[in-house]
């Protein structure tokens, strides 16, 4: 059988095709591979470099491949943090003719790491805290895309930083089934496997001494239940309002912004007595800050990071001579938003080093200095300003951030 390569980007195949796929995963030349920390897998995992793209190349069976490739697009269009599929290899065979596994391609997700790579050293129980909150709002997203993930723990998960917190990305989606819609059973079901997986691979930590002493991982693998209970509760109960009172369906609505979702779709009825309105979202869509900063400024950062910059724009409008809301001669924010950018976000980010950035993409590296600022600001009981915080910041955090989130090799 023919070497075949089915790709999302009519670029890739070319790009793929230099790559040994006459070659086990394993016996891969150093030359094509690439030093990136992986997860443990129940498939052999290598990074390589496919032109100018780090790629994640995974050896499975055809079947498999093919619908893990075609589970992975479903979640992509659905707008669900995962990795990006970007082909599916078959009919490889040895210099011998002998078959060879097929292997599913996706791209890397810059900027991530899997979870046991962070914990080499010893995560502090507050992090691993943002985590399984990261980890409960991917389940929540999940969920109300009808997408039942079937193995949902830790090792089939990256993590990227987010402003302080932690953007989740499912990995590997092999188990997944995606519906129109998930029963109560259904969503259950996979909490459950998580908090039996989550609890296992903690185990497996505290056993290899690499678990914070004070971290009980049975406690913290029930810890996603309840925050996702919390969550899905948040996101989905039905409110009964007194007739006349539609300020309390706009708090509920601005209570879901706050938690980073916009409410596509929903539903009204009034009581037959008059006296009562019961307010149900029927279609909750997460990325609420994600979308608005993108509108604004052009900017796609994470959730966490998207509300952030928002928080500076809107201080930073404020003090802008033209900024009058509701006025029809003052400057539309759209117009704002940009000269922010032009004026204080890309100078601020240039004042950092490319070669001195590690990990971080240009939002992160800006909420870095936004917190520095803080601190500096807090201690001198002033505004410090933006310029004076680069500046200590290149010289006291910097050189140790860029230390804890370098890739480090296997």
């Amino acid at each position: 059988m023919a070497l075949q390569i089915s790709a999302t980007n009519p670029e890739h195949p070319a790009l793929l095709l230099e790559l040994p796929w006459q070659l086990p995963l394993e016996q891969w030349p150093e030359e094509y591979l690439v030093p990136l920390p992986r997860g443990i897998s129940r498939h052999v995992v290598r990074y390589a470099r496919a032109g100018d793209e780090v790629i994640a190349v995974k050896e499975l069976a055809q079947r498999p491949a093919l619908r893990e490739y075609q589970l992975l697009r479903d979640l992509d269009r659905l707008a669900i943090p995962a990795v990006d599929a970007l082909a599916v290899v078959t009919g490889r065979s040895d210099a011998a003719g002998e078959a060879l596994e097929p292997v599913l391609v996706t791209r890397h997700l810059g900027g991530s790491q899997p979870y046991r790579s962070m914990f080499e050293t010893t995560l502090r129980p507050a992090t691993m805290h943002r985590l399984m909150d990261a980890l409960a709002v991917l389940l929540v997203r999940l969920h109300l895309a009808g997408f039942a993930w079937g193995d949902c723990s830790l090792s089939n998960t990256l993590f990227r930083r987010d402003a302080g917190a932690y953007a989740a990305y499912l990995v590997d989606a092999e188990t997944g089934e995606l519906h129109p819609r998930l029963s109560d059973g259904q969503r259950d079901y996979d909490l459950d496997l998580a908090r039996v997986n989550i609890s296992g691979e903690l185990l497996d930590l505290e056993a290899s001494g690499a678990l914070h002493p004070s971290v009980d991982p049975v406690e913290f693998g029930t810890e996603i239940c309840a925050r996702y209970r919390s969550l899905w509760q948040e996101l989905t109960r039905t409110s009964v309002y007194p007739a006349g009172k539609y300020h309390y369906i706009e708090r509920r609505i601005r209570r879901l912004n706050d938690l980073g979702f916009d409410v596509a779709e929903m539903q009204i009825e009034h009581a037959s007595n008059g006296d009562t309105v019961t307010f149900v979202p029927k279609v909750v869509d997460a990325g609420h800050h994600q979308r608005q900063l993108l509108r604004l400024t052009g900017l796609d950062a994470e959730e966490n990071q998207a509300r952030r910059l928002l928080n500076d724009l809107e201080s930073w409008m404020a003090t802008q001579d033209d900024y009058a809301p509701g006025d029809p001669l003052g400057a539309r924010p759209e117009v704002l938003a940009h000269r922010w950018v032009r004026e204080v976000f890309r100078p601020t980010v240039r004042a950092v080093p490319v070669e001195l950035r590690g990990a971080m993409d240009p939002a992160e590296i800006y909420h870095e200095l936004l917190e520095h600022r803080w601190y500096l600001s807090e201690r001198a009981q002033h505004d410090i300003g933006l310029d004076t915080a680069v500046e200590d910041y290149l010289v006291t955090i910097l050189p140790r951030a860029r230390e804890t989130l370098q890739p480090t090799a296997d």
